[in-house]
């Protein structure tokens, strides 16, 4: 099983009060917790089940997740430039493991 892989696409800088778009997504092998093994043992769920994203240390963005998430979640969403400051991205994942990213976002 490989690793999960985040990703996130921004502009790397905006006019004031500009709306931008967000894109993120994070590569990861999902388990419903539904599937048996060849044993038939049930194999534990495995999901992203949160996305949240901060701007300036605010959150503007959340997502939470269930079973019939697709691997590998894409969210896109738009923010207005306000002020230069960072964006952090955070997916979370069933059993506490926690992936991240950030981007210091420059407003003109």
């Amino acid at each position: 099983m490989t690793a999960p892989i985040p990703r996130v696409m921004v502009p790397g800088s905006v006019a004031r009060n500009e709306v931008f778009a967000v894109k993120a997504i994070i590569q990861h092998q999902m388990e419903t917790g539904l599937r048996t093994d060849s044993s038939g043992v049930t194999i534990p769920r495995k999901i992203i089940n949160r996305f949240v994203c901060r701007y300036g240390g605010i959150e503007v963005f959340r997502v939470d997740l269930h079973e019939a998430v697709s691997a590998n979640p894409f969210f896109e969403f738009h923010l207005r430039a306000t002020e230069s400051a960072r964006l952090e991205f955070i997916w979370e994942e069933d059993g506490g493991a926690t992936y991240s990213l950030s981007h210091d976002m420059m407003v003109a």
